[in-house]
């Protein structure tokens, strides 16, 4: 007999979908005979790629749901399956909406309390409560209370891949490297650029360590002030794939970083961080390691969990450059 079927929506961002594999993790240690796929965002299929138990990852463009006929293409096929449940670990109206089009027995989502856009409750079958979770990846966990499941653990299943840039960027390494990673999709989760310079240039002093800085679409400019303010300590990343940023960070020694995908993808394979917080919450979307160590000033932001900062000057440049510093010793202390 044939076990059950289970279909996960979360369309993006990169983070968002790193907090989402503890889920689907729990989901196959409970029924390892089950088919576990996930829709996903086509730019994040190559992550999915990576992780063991996900028996198919589905590229779904978001901005189908707009265009119609492309979308129903999907949903059409998806139909088909017969998925026994969907769990809905976006939250928002347009993932509900594609949810429960597609016509599982059960649509799991969470309640209109940890909603974003409460209206989507009402496409879901089931709401089991997360309880008093706070990080989303144990409010993810908590969906699964519909299948008698219940887990804390955070588990990332992740292969690490062999990828020429990873190998190039370890043997130049020498004694090991830190990552630097200044960009964020948001302006106001960027600290300055010449501050992570300097950190380069102190983690190079204290710890011998050189740092490679991380870019993405957009963020080269970026990168190249955080190497010109780095006193020599810092290089620049080649272009990076998903599988790049997964086997450089598993490589590194440390990572100092905002609130961004790769922040969380280094999580993820183990690395050790120091998170820089400003309008978001780090006890909801920051590192879930005991001993990683996270700056933030989000007890001062005036515009929290808004994309563009509403003051003169965005908080997350509150954080000093000795916070910092001292912050990366003791986290490579930790480490050591």
């Amino acid at each position: 007999m044939a076990g059950p079927s289970f279909l996960i929506i979360r369309l993006g961002s990169l983070g968002d979908i790193i907090h989402g594999i503890p889920t689907a993790a729990a989901l196959r240690r409970c029924f390892p005979d089950a088919r576990i796929d996930w829709i996903v965002d086509p730019r994040y299929v190559e992550l999915l790629e990576l992780v063991e138990g996900i028996d198919r990852c589905i590229p779904f463009d978001p901005r189908d749901l707009a265009r119609g006929l492309k979308a129903w293409s999907v949903i059409s096929r998806l139909r088909q399956t017969r998925y026994d449940a969907v769990i809905d670990l976006q939250g928002l109206l347009k993932s509900a909406v594609l949810a429960r089009a597609v016509g599982a027995r059960r649509t799991i989502g969470f309640p209109a309390a940890h909603l974003r856009e409460p209206q989507a409750r009402m496409f879901y079958t089931e709401t089991p409560d997360p309880g008093a979770a706070v990080h989303v990846i144990h409010k993810g966990l908590g969906l699964l209370r519909a299948f008698d499941v219940v887990s804390t653990e955070a588990r990332f299943p992740i292969r690490i891949p062999r990828t020429a840039t990873a190998d190039s960027i370890r043997d130049q390494s020498g004694e090991g490297y830190a990552l630097v990673n200044p960009g964020a999709a948001w302006p106001n989760k960027r600290w300055p650029p010449t501050r992570f310079g300097a950190v380069a240039a102190a983690t190079r002093r204290d710890h011998g360590l050189r740092s490679v800085v991380m870019w993405g679409p957009g963020e080269q400019t970026l990168a190249e002030s955080v190497v010109a303010a780095s006193d020599g300590a810092a290089e620049m990343a080649p272009p990076t794939t998903i599988a790049d940023i997964v086997a450089i960070a598993h490589g590194a020694r440390l990572m100092v970083s905002g609130d961004t995908g790769p922040l969380h993808v280094a999580g993820a394979v183990g690395t050790p961080l120091v998170a820089l917080f400003g309008p978001t919450q780090p006890e909801r979307n920051g590192p879930w390691a005991p001993d990683d160590v996270t700056v933030s000033r989000v007890s001062i932001c005036a515009c929290f969990y808004e994309r563009r900062c509403t003051q003169a000057t965005p908080c997350i440049n509150d954080i000093g450059l000795d916070e910092v510093v001292r912050a990366v010793r003791r986290r490579l202390g930790a480490h050591e």
